[in-house]
């Protein structure tokens, strides 16, 4: 029997492998964690590494528990928009965005100049992953990289990551002792893969080094490039909270659908604030809590939050932090039905797979596929199309 892709990568992982290294290659993951540290070291040999770099750099490393546990725990996502946004933002932290505004100012001058990233955007990014740099997590980043890949979860995607860390220890800008960040591998204070150090890393200092730990120009230059690469488009908005009519066709609402701006604008969208954004862009309505709660117009570039998390209640909430700092006014949280607990949104998960929808998995999280199955089912029973899960639509399920 000839197995497709999808079944072939299952059988795999249940041998303890996974697609890994380019070019096709199977990397190895699971089994006793020494044996496994010993074939990245032979590994890394192979990809043309010193041997003794590679040995030094792999020396003490360690499994750690508490990564696998962070891995496995993610609940803050299964919070709403309003929830999870007042969570994260509040004076102090815009105070602080604007002052660092100001003490970076010709940072970001440069940045716009040449990558065409607006400072809020970029702002927003450095108060939610790390608070400004106060708080870049105290995980030893080759642990808990070396333990996300051999755990057989996500292997190919951390394994590559052990061996571009190794690279940035041969260029003397990771100590595998010091190096700490966050749980998944992340480094500085705009939280950066190794992989995306080295491709996007910017030397904004002017010190001959990529430090995102320690150069906030460096943090700032590196994301800006990144973001650009990962396609963002100079000098057009990302995000704008709307004001919609009563009568709007809900279901086409949603971020996988779009039309120009022109027309939403004739079909009785307006800004709540200002002017909407050129009236030939593409744009969706997102509803994050559906046709009663805060409302949105999503244009190209928000699309490239999805690129840095694909949480859809953090990519709102940094999209929306964002132009908090260029001055639009505090969200109107209006009336939204009240939503499903973690527990009910599973359910509701398991009910929409059953009837055949792709939800991304039974996570409790409202997510994009989630959020697509449901104003699919919501069409096919005549209830208002907008995307938000309700306990009427549980039950009617």
């Amino acid at each position: 029997m000839r197995l497709s892709p999808s079944l072939l990568v299952l059988c795999l992982l249940s041998l303890g492998l996974a697609p890994g290294a380019p070019g096709g290659a199977w990397a190895a993951c699971g089994g006793d964690f020494g044996g496994f540290v010993a074939g990245l070291r032979d590994e890394a040999v192979r990809r043309g590494h010193d041997a003794g770099a590679a040995q030094r750099f792999l020396v003490g490393v360690r499994q750690d528990p508490a990564v696998i546990r962070a891995d496995r725990a993610q609940g803050v996502f299964q919070r709403d928009f309003i929830d999870f946004s007042r969570r994260l933002i509040s004076h102090s932290r815009l105070d602080n965005g604007r002052q660092n505004a100001a003490r970076y100012d010709a940072v970001f001058d440069k940045i716009e100049q040449t990558y065409g990233v607006s400072r809020g955007v970029l702002l927003a990014f450095w108060a939610l992953e790390t608070d400004f740099g106060a708080v870049q997590g105290d995980f030893n980043t080759l642990n808990a990289l070396v333990t996300l890949a051999h755990d057989c979860r996500r292997p190919d995607l951390f394994r590559p990551q052990v061996f571009s860390a190794l690279t940035l220890y041969e260029r003397g800008d990771f100590d595998p002792a010091r190096t700490t960040g966050a749980w998944a591998g992340e480094i500085g204070q705009v939280q950066m893969l190794p992989a995306d150090i080295l491709e996007n890393g910017v030397d904004g200092d002017g010190d001959g080094h990529v430090l995102l730990k320690t150069s906030a120009p460096d943090a700032l230059m590196s994301a800006a490039k990144m973001l650009k690469g990962l396609g963002w488009r100079a000098n057009e908005p990302w995000l704008q909270e709307i004001v919609i009519p009563a009568n709007l066709d809900w279901a086409e609402t949603g971020l996988d659908h779009g039309k120009r701006v022109s027309d939403w604008a004739r079909l009785g969208v307006r800004a709540r604030s200002g002017s909407l954004g050129p009236g030939n862009l593409p744009a969706s309505v997102l509803l994050p809590m559906g046709r009663n709660g805060p409302a949105f117009l999503a244009y190209p570039n928000f699309r490239v939050y999805f690129e840095w998390n694909q949480s859809l209640v953090y990519v709102t909430t940094a999209a929306y932090l964002a132009t908090r700092f260029e001055g639009a006014p505090i969200f109107d949280p209006r009336a939204p039905e009240p939503g499903l607990s973690g527990p009910e949104m599973k359910a509701l998960q398991q009910k929409l797979s059953r009837r055949g929808h792709d939800v991304g998995g039974i996570d409790g999280i409202l997510g994009e596929k989630t959020r697509e199955a449901v104003q699919a089912e919501q069409i096919r029973l005549g209830l208002p199309a907008d995307s938000w899960p309700t306990r009427a639509l549980l039950d009617r399920l």
